[in-house]
């Protein structure tokens, strides 16, 4: 793939400002638009965004079905098909499309955070000992196999219940399901379009960190940190110095062959359906035919795949606390405050002036943010709140618990996933070298065990925006609001 990271940044001279973190390329701006493109974004980071994210973001606004806005989150950097932190719904009665390229290879790439009982002072002694724990419990890095061994018949159960066929097999306490978004099983997952190559990508890697910019982190709540006392109660969090775990990681190989048949079998049949696209990364179907519907089916398998994997993870968590502290994780206080999926497309209703529509909403490298009014889909505990969303920063910088606000229907209830790259992962090698910047690390109060040294240098602080800038933007945008600011003390590196 291409490396647009390192275009010349900068807005082409057509882009106008809406508000003070809203500006819009016209349909003027290139032949084909059927929308506007609107990107979230404060002056500076407008300013440095790479050409990339303007150009594709204005490709999406051409796919059949566009509703409203093509929308970028301040996250916002040049993706596949989508920029990552692209936002999109398309209206199926009207031709609306679903698009690999709008989802992601790693469909359901999302973060779950994880409270505990437990305090920096109790964590800090034995941060190595607990890192370097974790690091043997879920394996990382590339091909990496998980510790469940089931049969293909079984895996078709896990395509087909998510999360829930952990509940079934003892990989989940009785609260986690609910605290999952969509309770960690998306409808009409189909095993039987999934390709036998897929399945065989997938099979061994349940409980499995993978590789890139995914992790397992242990985080502190720092004094000062905790933004919106009630909301933090209401997610588990309530005081300084109390210590989270965030896991991040995806469908792994089985995402990724399922995202590369189904791109594959588009390009075949859009002549058929009559759809012309500006970029051949945006291949797609109309939803509602037989290969949108059957993509769709193979997507939710790898999305409960997904939501599967993030959850043996946790049980794998627990064990490891439980083990290092000599006490059930239950005592631990170690429950599941939520997870959210980044790569997915979901159907969804939205008054679209004046009309309630149900929509295909694609997120690409964005986290659905459902405020209270959406609360009938939410945990009953956080109905009067707003969805809690885990923006996941570096792993030098540290991340971000918010919450959902209603305001955010005005981006198909979506909202920023992360701080987002602003240096390809090349030029990141380039400038950094990973065993310094492990030590640099460890002297500031960070440990971090990494599968290879290069891909630790890849995720280097400085090769991500500021996450300050990026949360400051949503909340001046009114899609979310902070919770609480997460530090890192621990870090498993796939």
């Amino acid at each position: 793939m291409e490396d647009h990271n390192n275009q010349p940044a900068g807005p082409p001279p057509e882009l106008t400002q809406i508000s003070k973190v809203v500006w819009e390329l016209p349909i003027t701006y290139k032949k084909g638009m059927l929308v506007p493109a609107r990107i979230i974004a404060n002056k500076e980071l407008i300013a440095s965004m790479d050409a990339g994210v303007f150009n594709q973001v204005t490709n999406v606004a051409s796919l059949p079905g566009i509703q409203k806005y093509a929308y970028c989150m301040p996250d916002g950097h040049w993706g596949y098909g989508f920029p990552i932190g692209g936002v999109a719904a398309f209206d199926p009665k009207e031709g609306g499309v679903i698009s690999p390229g709008g989802i992601g290879f790693d469909i359901n790439c999302g973060m779950r955070l994880i409270t505990t009982a437990l305090t920096v002072k109790d964590v800090k002694p034995r941060i190595k000992e607990l890192v370097d724990a974790l690091y043997r419990a879920v394996p990382a890095g590339v091909g990496c196999k998980g510790f469940v061994k089931i049969t293909k018949s079984q895996f078709r159960d896990v395509m087909k219940d998510g999360a829930q066929w952990c509940l079934k097999n003892g990989y989940a306490w009785e609260g986690d399901t609910i605290n999952i978004e969509d309770h960690g099983k998306i409808p009409g997952a189909d095993p039987d379009k999934v390709s036998d190559k897929a399945v065989l990508r997938g099979l061994d890697q349940l409980g499995t960190l993978g590789s890139g910019n995914h992790y397992l982190e242990i985080q502190e709540v720092r004094e000062g940190n905790i933004f919106d006392q009630e909301a933090a109660n209401a997610m588990g969090i309530t005081k300084p110095g109390q210590i989270v775990i965030m896991v991040h990681c995806g469908s792994r190989g089985m995402g990724h062959q399922v995202g590369t048949d189904y791109l594959k079998k588009f390009l075949e049949v859009m002549p058929k359906y009559g759809i012309t696209i500006l970029d051949q990364e945006l291949a797609c179907a109309p939803f509602n035919s037989p290969e949108g519907q059957d993509y769709y089916a193979a997507m939710a398998c790898a999305a409960n795949m997904a939501f599967a994997n993030r959850q043996v993870i946790t049980h794998r968590i627990r064990e490891v606390f439980s083990q290092i502290f000599k006490k059930p994780a239950e005592e631990l206080g170690m429950n599941l405050v939520y997870d959210v999926a980044h790569n997915i497309a979901k159907l969804e209703k939205y008054d679209i002036d004046g009309k309630i529509k149900e929509l295909l909403v694609h997120r690409k490298g964005a986290t659905r943010a459902f405020g209270p009014g959406r609360g009938e889909f939410l945990p009953p505990k956080y109905a009067k709140i707003g969805q809690p969303v885990i923006l996941g920063g570096s792993m030098e910088t540290g991340s971000y618990l918010l919450k959902g606000t209603d305001g955010a229907d005005e981006t198909f209830a979506s909202t920023a996933h992360g701080a987002g790259r602003t240096m390809s992962r090349a030029k990141a090698k380039h400038i950094h070298r990973g065993d310094q910047l492990q030590k640099d690390m460890e002297h500031r109060g960070i440990y971090v065990h990494s599968v290879t040294m290069s891909g630790l240098a890849e995720e280097a602080g400085s090769a991500y925006k500021d996450i300050e800038a990026v949360v400051d933007t949503l909340e001046a945008a009114g899609i979310t609001k902070r919770v609480v600011a997460l530090k890192p003390i621990g870090n498993v590196k796939g």
